[in-house]
């Protein structure tokens, strides 16, 4: 494992050598929010308080092109129409620096369903394969967290390649993967031994300060028992206002919608991100819609991360507790509440 000290005036001439050998990601100011953008060096990076949106698209952009089509007329024979497709896949070498630990936790729900025997999302892949992540410890814990009620921690190394701990006059960077490890040894800053015993107390702190977590494993079978409870669903969904705000800043959703955006005769196919919250998002051709209320819809989105995700992929929960769709839900619809509720509520009657 390789442990190297990065202090705090050094920061940016670090991130700046990165530069040079990965795009770089960092959370940056943008009006009101602190969201993930490429380095700048005349740009300090904000690490003193938590990005508003998670760094989902470093690894599956918002808007991402898959592929770029043109269609050719053959001049033999005017009425046959060839069409030529180019496929686009980005594998530039990449580093996120700032997220913290739940963002990087993150990927491993996207990993499940992205990679598996039967299926593979190359243009995911690539980028997922190409993109280390540097997270920083969560050292003081906001009161929307709960990572430590989904197998998560402030400290916890999974899915981190390095993690980024404060220790006095810097941080301590410890390699968690081999990438992790090559990426420090191949730059400039110096050894951080001597400093592990005070990140490692830093780590205790932090594990500590989130206090006891909520027992949340009841909740893969409630769901599915209160999933015709129309009532539950209304009672619970009834300050929503199914702005999809939650499904935009969490780290852990992946839905998306694929559309063909035409110019004449070329085009491009395109990737964007989709979300349950939306009215649309099931509307069927025939103007049919399973999910027609509120209701419905947060009923699919609690259900999917605590109850049908866990069933198909060995009770891991699609959610790492980053709390981020309770502290800028604009109507405090909290997560947290609604999964307890339905581990609360009584077996509906039968009949």
């Amino acid at each position: 494992m390789a442990a190297k000290f990065l202090a705090t005036d050094q920061l940016v001439p670090w991130l700046a050598e990165l530069n040079g050998k990965y795009r770089t990601l960092v959370p940056m100011r943008e009006g009101d929010a602190v969201v993930f953008s490429p380095f700048q060096e005349s740009v300090a990076p904000v690490l003193e308080v938590r990005p508003t949106a998670a760094p989902r698209g470093s690894v599956f952009p918002q808007c991402d092109p898959l592929l770029t089509f043109e269609y050719k007329k053959d001049p033999e024979q005017p009425a046959k129409v060839m069409v030529e497709v180019t496929e686009r896949r980005d594998d530039t070498p990449a580093v996120v620096v700032g997220g913290r630990p739940c963002d990087a936790a993150g990927f491993n729900t996207f990993d499940r369903v992205y990679e598996t025997d039967t299926i593979k999302d190359l243009n995911y892949l690539a980028r997922r394969e190409n993109t280390l992540f540097v997270s920083l410890i969560c050292t003081k814990p906001a009161t929307t967290c709960f990572c430590n009620w989904v197998g998560g921690g402030p400290a916890d190394p999974v899915g981190s390649d390095v993690q980024m701990i404060p220790v006095n006059g810097g941080w301590l960077l410890e390699s968690v993967t081999d990438r992790g490890e090559a990426m420090l040894n191949e730059g400039s800053l110096p050894d951080g031994a001597d400093k592990s015993a005070e990140a490692g107390s830093v780590k205790d702190a932090a594990n500590a300060a989130m206090g006891e977590a909520q027992d949340v494993s009841a909740a893969k079978d409630k769901l599915l028992e209160l999933f015709d409870d129309a009532d539950f669903w209304e009672a619970q969904s009834a300050k929503c206002i199914s702005c999809g705000t939650c499904t935009y800043l969490c780290p852990t959703c992946y839905c998306f919608n694929i559309t063909d955006e035409k110019f004449g005769m070329k085009g491009v196919r395109l990737r964007t991100w989709d979300n349950c919250m939306s009215s649309q998002f099931t509307m069927e051709a025939s103007g049919h819609n399973p999910r027609p209320t509120k209701a419905h819809r947060l009923k699919n989105r609690v259900g999917h991360k605590f109850s049908y995700y866990p069933s198909l992929h060995g009770d891991n929960i699609a959610c790492v507790g980053c709390g981020r769709c309770i502290k800028s839900c604009p109507a405090s619809v909290d997560i947290r509440a609604i999964v307890l509720n339905a581990i609360a509520a009584p077996a509906p009657q039968e009949g």
